[in-house]
């Protein structure tokens, strides 16, 4: 396999992880510059900064916004990377981007837009005003009346080549300032194919004269959710070699521990291969049937993974 250069988003900067809570409790600037400055020595080439709650810590909208005006100089004070800028929320971005200093860390991204988002059309002039690049979670696509989740690949796919049409006619982007985000869900929870379906809607992005030059990332720390710590890791690079062979270039990633992909020839990288081999339906078969029969092979990289090791 080439070697790919992935572009990475480093994720420390979240209230999932203990040291950002501690950090944000305590509007601790010190704290989030080592963070920054940590990811930057591992080598990422984007900051994630999300100071949303989290089923651990509950914050207010305001508290967030009261925040931002001080943790985003500091942050730029301690490392000269580019922010990537994580909420749903307009407002959010829109007083980050206010006090980001573009001249220290180039063009940021926000992160991100959706068909369900409340407030796109302004979210879309954020983009255009600030000019930064943009993630676009395209496993959410609009329907009649409202909008659904993305089931099919061809589903993400569509909500991709909409979203890039859009952003090139309302914000100016070109494909190039755009990321795209499948989706990827929990691999010990994906009883439905999920994590098939993103891999194989980046297949078909890839495959797509139209959308040359996009970005395709997913946030790994979700992928790996509930299975036991000794494989974790190991998990999550092992979906990296997959995924990096079927188009992903721009993952947001935990830098300390799943910065590279597996070599091509692990044994990880054969354990996750074979179970979501197994979460594809066979003819007249349902997706949760073969959702279940990938969760159980999922189950046996942990044995596999012992193994393998000793």
């Amino acid at each position: 396999m080439e070697n790919k250069k992935l572009t990475t988003i480093g994720d420390l900067i979240n209230n999932a992880y203990g040291r950002a809570r501690k950090a944000f409790r305590e509007r601790d600037l010190k704290g989030y510059q080592n963070l920054a400055r940590v990811q930057t020595d591992l080598g990422v080439d984007y900051l994630d900064v999300n100071i949303d709650g989290t089923q651990q810590i509950q914050v207010k909208p305001k508290e967030m916004l009261d925040f931002l005006p001080e943790v985003i100089p500091a942050l730029q004070e301690a490392s000269s990377l580019p922010l990537c800028i994580d909420n749903p929320a307009v407002d959010y971005h829109r007083v980050a981007l206010q006090h980001y200093d573009r001249s220290r860390g180039g063009m940021p991204i926000i992160d991100s837009i959706a068909a369900s988002r409340e407030r796109l059309d302004e979210m879309i002039e954020l983009v255009k005003a600030y000019d930064t690049m943009v993630v676009v979670m395209a496993s959410e696509r609009f329907v009649e009346g409202g909008t659904a989740q993305c089931m099919t690949p061809n589903d993400v796919w569509e909500a991709a080549k909409y979203f890039v049409e859009l952003l090139a006619t309302r914000a100016g982007r070109t494909n190039d300032q755009i990321i795209i985000d499948p989706g990827l869900a929990p691999v010990g929870a994906d009883t439905y194919g999920l994590v098939n379906i993103g891999l194989d809607a980046m297949r078909l992005i890839r495959k797509d004269p139209d959308l040359a030059g996009v970005h395709l990332t997913v946030g790994l720390s979700n992928f790996a959710w509930g299975t036991p710590k000794h494989i974790r890791h190991q998990l999550e690079k092992a979906y990296l070699t997959i995924a990096t062979e079927a188009g992903l270039d721009f993952p947001i990633v935990n830098p300390e521990s799943a910065l590279t992909p597996l070599a091509p020839d692990h044994p990880m990288v054969g354990l996750l291969s074979h179970a979501l081999n197994e979460g594809r339906a066979l003819e007249g078969e349902s997706r949760e049937t073969a959702g279940f029969r990938q969760a159980e092979a999922v189950m046996g990289t942990w044995s596999g993974s012992e193994e393998s090791d000793s």
